[in-house]
């Protein structure tokens, strides 16, 4: 995301008028479409934390779920794993089939268009005219902008697809989308696991493995939490109590589903 962005957010949600217009300016707004080719990055930071949330929620249900149950230790670490990589692929999958549909559903529709202004364009013409109306536009005014619109073939398609269509392309690969969901689902989604192997190692982590492994899941979603507000602009402490908040309500109701399967088999 551009800098320029970045600042014109903070000085909304700090109701900063001097900072917006600052942002506002016209040097600002000319070099920020020069430097749109260096976010691109940034736009799988919500694949990213997507990826990131599921996987340190299930991952770590799945370890209540068992301690619930109190299964061996080495069940806990191979189903926790199992869950892991499969649920992750799972994901990263969803992402990729989610962009690529997207993405071939809005070329259609832009082929379609592109047809219907070589074909029929006074329908066409008559679209952009209503389009412009709904906005306010009247008389010579709406005859001017629909003649300056429909004056470039580029220009009438992309108003057609964000106007009548509510479609934007997207620069996202399906890629990159699936492989940044199933990063971040791995390498968060490991935390909850970390303890137990750990605990082969070290005889603290082998008496205290699932307080650790709370702990540990905590910052985790604290983290996720974090950056997660930077995706979305919230309150910072908002959004890291959401994200425990749901992380933990996974957790408690596994683990009192295998505490409760637990006392069905034993009785």
């Amino acid at each position: 995301m551009a800098s320029r962005t970045k600042k014109a957010q903070r000085a909304f949600s700090e109701k900063d008028v001097k900072a917006a217009r600052k942002a506002h300016s016209r040097a600002k707004i000319k070099a920020d479409l020069q430097e749109d080719h260096q976010a691109e990055s940034a736009q799988y930071l919500g694949e990213f934390v997507y990826g990131a949330i599921d996987g340190s929620v299930t991952t770590f249900a799945v370890v209540a779920g068992a301690t619930g149950a109190a299964l061996n230790p080495l069940i806990v670490i191979i189903l926790g794993f199992a869950n892991l990589i499969a649920d992750g692929f799972s994901m990263a999958c969803g992402a990729f089939l989610n962009e690529k549909t997207q993405s071939e559903y809005i070329a259609k529709e832009r082929a379609r268009e592109e047809w219907e202004v070589d074909n029929v364009p006074e329908g066409e013409r008559e679209e952009i005219r209503e389009i412009f109306s709904k906005k306010g536009f009247k008389g010579k005014d709406l005859e001017k902008a629909v003649k300056i619109i429909t004056s470039n073939k580029k220009v009438w398609v992309d108003t057609m697809m964000a106007d009548e269509l509510g479609l934007l392309e997207s620069a996202k690969s399906p890629w990159k989308a699936a492989l940044t969901t199933f990063f971040g689902f791995l390498v968060i989604g490991v935390i909850p696991l970390l303890a137990y192997v750990l605990a082969y190692f070290f005889t603290f982590f082998q008496n205290n493995t699932f307080k650790i492994a709370i702990v540990m899941t905590a910052f985790a979603m604290a983290a996720i939490g974090y950056i997660k507000h930077h995706v979305t602009k919230a309150n910072i402490t908002r959004s890291i109590m959401e994200t425990l908040f749901i992380g933990g309500a996974a957790a408690i109701i596994a683990y009192y589903i295998g505490f409760f399967l637990r006392w069905i088999v034993t009785v």
